[in-house]
């Protein structure tokens, strides 16, 4: 009885299968895509024709192969919340082991002081203080970004952070978006030591955030972009409000990190990368931006570890 086209397609199908599978004979290797300008490569190409970027070593590969490991929704606003949630267990341990519960230097009793960190747990851990220690020790403008005082004043900062995070990463790329998180975190601590503070959190660098979209929403007529703008003008007043009214909030960051990121919505194109050549910079933003917190927390642990 003659086969049908259907059953001999698959007879034939199965027997390469087979044949390769006991011959020892490998798949043909597919094409693969060029991680900066998206152009289809061959297979054995170790550097893309279109745009010359490298599909090994380059700052485009290295991104796409780090991207594989982070969530495909906003993954460097998850990255920042990892890291800050990381770091403030990591104090809080050290606060435990060097204190106890006392309050109100550390411990687990109380409403605003709910987890507090140390005061010199956290000057230890690159806390930012006043302007002529912070230019002694620059790394300080940074990790203090990073740091977070008390369950309430993390858990209020990562809140933001997740309401407003995604919008800036998916409108900017998450190579400029973490730029943006870091230089805005930056210019709010030149500002606030600069008038003698002790300060750490992540609301410099949120109030970046909102000056960005507020930004790039200005003049804008678009029924979308006059909700985004009434949305930041909201989280404005509602920090601002938590400024003038709870003891200990740093206004001065909060300043300078709005201006910061207000300048950079101003500068910036506000869309992810479009080019290749706006791709190739927005990878070396995002990787100087990275490099930086490397390095930055990398000095904090030398000072800790190795005395001067």
């Amino acid at each position: 009885m003659p086969l049908s086209p259907r059953a001999r397609f698959k007879l034939e199908r199965l027997q390469k299968q087979l044949s390769g599978f006991f011959s020892g004979q490998k798949a043909a290797p597919r094409p693969k895509i060029c991680p900066a300008c998206g152009t289809l490569v061959g297979a054995t190409a170790t550097r893309c024709h279109q745009c010359g970027a490298s599909l090994t070593f380059g700052l485009a590969a290295a991104s796409k192969s780090i991207g594989k490991l982070l969530p495909e929704t906003a993954p460097v606003t998850y990255s920042i919340l990892t890291m800050c949630c990381a770091i403030y267990v990591a104090t809080l341990i050290v606060t435990v082991r060097q204190t106890g519960f006392a309050m109100p230097t550390g411990g687990l009793f109380g409403v605003f002081n709910l987890g507090a960190i140390s005061s010199r747990v956290l000057v230890a851990a690159g806390a930012s203080l006043p302007l002529a220690y912070n230019l002694h020790e620059p790394w300080r403008f940074l990790t203090a970004v990073f740091l977070h005082a008390s369950i309430l004043h993390i858990g209020f900062n990562m809140w933001v952070l997740m309401d407003i995070g995604p919008a800036v990463e998916e409108m900017y790329g998450s190579a400029r978006y973490f730029f943006i998180f870091v230089v805005t975190g930056v210019g709010g601590y030149v500002l606030s030591s600069f008038f003698g503070n002790f300060s750490i959190g992540a609301s410099g660098a949120l109030l970046g955030l909102i000056g960005v979209l507020l930004a790039m929403s200005v003049g804008r007529k678009s029924s979308g972009m006059q909700m985004l703008r009434s949305q930041m003008i909201r989280w404005l007043i509602y920090i601002l409000v938590f400024g003038l009214v709870m003891r200990g909030i740093d206004n001065y960051a909060h300043v300078g990190g709005f201006i910061t990121g207000f300048i950079l919505g101003k500068l910036m194109a506000s869309r992810p990368p479009a080019s290749t050549e706006e791709r190739k910079r927005a990878y070396a933003m995002g990787w100087a931006a990275g490099l930086a917190v490397v390095v930055s927390f990398a000095m904090v642990f030398w000072g800790i570890f190795v005395p001067r």
